[in-house]
């Protein structure tokens, strides 16, 4: 069941161009799609997957000890709200990859998450400017209704492709759908395209 914000309707946005059917919130809505969960960080790990094979893995203290990337971004949902310069820190998938001393296997990627959630992305988009494993919003750690202790950051996709609670991304050979693709969202997901369901 989808949480309240999913569906709603929002103010009229502000002079500064905003993808098409976007409009301005600067509130930051909590949308999910099922329940929080709320993971402890000592048992808190994240993982590079192939084929049924682990490739490599962090615990919470590893993970906080790899170089750590800041960004300002846009962010754009797509039940139509964008929220302006947010604030992000946390891991590069770019760096967690040279940590690991590998190459992607694959050219698409599965993020999976805490409470079963998955969304499907290719990775030459995980490797882009913004894209990380952030951990912190705004200064402050990230809150778990916005997927804290850790979420996919994705800015230049819509928002559902930055996965809350993420704990690994899987390496595919070919693309697939992930939780909302499967129910006809959008298999890349472009605000600017306007590529929010199948067909878009």
């Amino acid at each position: 069941m989808a949480t309240r914000g999913f569906f709603g309707r929002g103010r009229a946005a502000s002079q500064r161009e905003l993808p098409p059917g976007q409009y301005l919130e600067r509130d930051f809505p909590v949308l999910s799609a099922g329940p929080t969960p709320h993971s402890r960080l000592e048992d808190w790990v994240f993982a590079l997957e192939h084929d049924g094979e682990q490739l490599a893995s962090w615990s919470w203290a590893a993970f906080q000890e790899l170089p750590q990337s800041e960004i300002t971004v846009d962010i754009h949902c797509v039940t139509s709200w964008s929220k302006l310069d947010t604030r992000w820190r946390g891991v590069t998938i770019e760096t967690l990859l040279d940590s690991a001393g590998l190459e992607p296997p694959e050219p698409f990627a599965m993020a999976y998450s805490d409470g079963g959630y998955t969304t499907n992305l290719p990775v030459e988009d995980l490797l882009k400017d913004g894209s990380m494993i952030a951990h912190q919003y705004d200064g402050e750690p990230l809150e778990p209704e916005h997927g804290g202790p850790a979420r996919l950051l994705v800015p230049h996709l819509h928002f559902w492709k930055s996965a809350k609670w993420v704990r690994g991304l899987r390496f595919m050979a070919e693309d697939e759908p992930g939780f909302w693709e499967g129910y006809g969202y959008h298999m890349y997901g472009d605000p600017w395209r306007e590529q929010r369901h199948t067909g878009d």
